[in-house]
């Protein structure tokens, strides 16, 4: 397997200078390189690749394990520094999404690269292929997307997109290297807009604030039923758009409405949303987006609420949702959703806002999900890790679907006539009820339903993992061997824990 003791990244920005920043925090030096600004004197040729590392040294969140890493990350500049190219193991290309632009550079690196070096591209908007069109055979085989979560050092989420040209040996190479050395998460996406990640969460935003526009939700409601109640992160939606920025959120949803053309693509970018574009109401970075801090009459700092109708802020109000209330004491999230939705015990009386606006939300996000196989992934697997990783949600689409339940939702659906996706009637028309079931003698202790075979294939873990589920279930041993035994206590982590290797 290919070793990477050194890496390049092209593009000092705000990605190009944190990827930079972690591989540092994994020991890993790196050039780090940008532009030479107009007119630059010789001292200033570099301006701008070191501008980028100080940003980095200064952000927050840190992006470096400790402030002495920085020196592991060398700036320079695309006009006198490509030569060094030559010397490192992997390049990762993090320029500004032009596609003329990265073909202009990449010419350029194919000239000094040496044979075999491994090349990326974090794009999250160009289709990688499509970039490395006409390149050498070498350059070919050794190109494919990698495209890294905003920050990189936290978020731990790595896309992996491969071309037809691609060689699997280096793109392997890359996924043991991320997942040992940089702590990444693995997740093979097609050379798709917006890949898996951005595909399906782009998608669940914009649905959910058709929802609340269309059922005369506030900010307030929405980011009550969309939090912890399902599993979500307690950040929820507006807050989450917050901390991402409205504009990079604004940048994702303009390459999905521009290059996807599926059953979805009504939904588009409300106009407030445009106005609080306009108006620079970008989130935290610019003090204000969906939330605001401001200091009340007794000095203490408050958050105030934006109403969407008028874009006036006001102190945050309390949702007032009884089936909430009755959530807060239910712990199981699946049992939790099942109430919510109605589907069993005490759950909602008839016309609930809240269960109404989650049915629609997640039979939507699921019917959406189910069709997007194969197109953007070929299982259910690798959409669920997806939205785990990347947004941090507690169970992926389908295993929220599972917990639900396939049968009971898709005949509820079907009462409503609301659309069913035609992979969810394949996996009940052969008898199965759920996208996955236990599988105790694999590593990961789980299979899944294959789309393809319409079997049952294993979840596939990387190697040395073990999943502490399966302990559990094994009754607490974890491995035999003739001499030793190894137990885990019966007070173990939850399911989504892992022994490390």
């Amino acid at each position: 397997m290919k070793r990477i003791h050194k890496v390049a990244v092209l593009g000092a920005g705000t990605m190009g200078a944190r990827i930079a920043a972690h591989f540092a925090n994994a020991g890993v030096p790196s050039y780090l390189l940008d532009i030479v600004p107009p007119d630059a004197d010789a001292p200033a040729r570099n301006k701008i690749a070191a501008a980028g590392l100080e940003a980095a040294k200064k952000s927050k969140p840190a992006a470096f394990f400790e402030p002495s890493l920085a020196k592991l990350v060398t700036v320079g500049n695309f006009e006198d520094d490509l030569k060094k190219l030559a010397e490192v193991d992997w390049i990762i290309e993090a320029v500004v999404e032009n596609l003329e632009l990265k073909r202009a550079l990449l010419q350029k690196v194919d000239a000094v690269r040496k044979p075999g070096t491994i090349i990326t591209t974090n794009t999250s908007g160009l289709p990688v292929g499509k970039i490395a069109e006409g390149f050498s055979q070498d350059f070919r085989r050794s190109w494919f997307g990698t495209h890294f979560f905003n920050p990189p050092r936290y978020m731990r989420l790595l896309e992996l997109i491969p071309t037809p040209d691609t060689d699997k040996s280096l793109l392997d190479a890359v996924a043991w290297f991320s997942d040992v050395r940089l702590g990444k998460g693995i997740v093979h996406a097609k050379d798709t807009p917006n890949f898996i990640g951005n595909r399906i969460g782009t998608f669940s935003v914009l649905n959910v604030i058709r929802l609340m526009q269309e059922m005369d939700l506030s900010i307030e409601d929405v980011d009550a039923l969309t939090g912890s109640p399902l599993g979500w992160p307690k950040s929820a939606t507006f807050r989450t758009i917050d901390l991402v920025g409205l504009d990079i959120l604004g940048h994702v949803v303009g390459n999905m409405t521009t290059n996807v053309r599926d059953e979805r693509s009504e939904l588009k970018l409300p106009d407030f949303y445009k106005h609080m574009l306009e108006r620079k109401m970008l989130g935290d970075k610019a003090k204000g987006g969906f939330y605001k801090k401001s200091k009340g009459h007794d000095g203490h700092e408050e958050r105030l609420a934006l109403d969407w109708k008028t874009l006036e802020y006001h102190p945050r109000l309390k949702p007032k949702f009884s089936a909430l209330d009755m959530a807060k004491n239910v712990e199981e999230t699946g049992a939790r959703v099942r109430m919510l939705l109605g589907l069993e015990g005490s759950g909602p009386q008839k016309g609930d806002k809240a269960g109404a606006f989650l049915w629609s939300a997640l039979t939507d996000l699921w019917t959406y999900s189910a069709n997007r196989i194969p197109e953007i992934s070929d299982t259910v697997v690798e959409i669920d890790r997806a939205m785990k990783l990347g947004f941090n949600w507690e169970m992926g689409p389908f295993e929220l679907w599972d917990t639900a339940g396939v049968e009971a939702t898709v005949a509820r659906m079907k009462k409503e006539g609301k659309p069913v996706a035609a992979n969810a009637e394949e996996l009940l028309a052969t008898g199965k009820k759920n996208w996955y079931e236990d599988d105790l003698k694999t590593p990961s202790g789980r299979a899944y339903f294959d789309l393809r075979t319409e079997n049952r294939q294993p979840v596939q873990v990387p190697q040395g993992v073990w999943s502490v589920t399966v302990a559990k279930k094994s009754n607490g041993v974890v491995k035999k061997t003739l001499a030793h035994r190894w137990l885990i206590s019966a007070t173990a982590s939850p399911a989504s824990s892992s022994i490390p290797r």
